[in-house]
């Protein structure tokens, strides 16, 4: 029986590849204000960078970490799927991609702690 092309694996690894574009591309624009702060108002920038050593804000970060391995790793997909012939077993290389960006985003949280 075949499934739904929604339920496919691969479908999945685009949809998450799309959100994890679409929530780094809308935490740029707050990163940046942030960091001319550095140039604008230095006292205000130091009680900003107090407020990232709380523990939720180290969670986040392991999120936006985690964001930016899904979306590298998603990338490198896309870039397999155009340049590389297709085959069953991508789905498990799109696995592993999250995997990996699983991996990489908790070894920054680990050191971050």
């Amino acid at each position: 029986m075949r499934r739904p092309p929604r339920a496919h694996p691969l479908w999945l690894a685009f949809i998450l590849h799309r959100l994890s574009g679409l929530a780094l591309a809308l935490f740029l624009p707050l990163h940046f204000w942030v960091l001319s702060k550095a140039l604008t108002a230095p006292d205000q920038l130091d009680r900003m960078l107090e407020f990232t050593e709380l523990p939720f804000v180290k969670l986040a970060e392991f999120g936006l970490v985690f964001l930016l391995a899904v979306h590298f790793f998603g990338g490198l997909r896309l870039l397999a799927l155009e340049w590389l012939p297709w085959s069953d077993r991508h789905k498990t290389l799109a696995a592993g991609a999250v995997a990996m960006a699983f991996f990489l985003s908790g070894a920054f949280f680990l050191r971050a702690v």
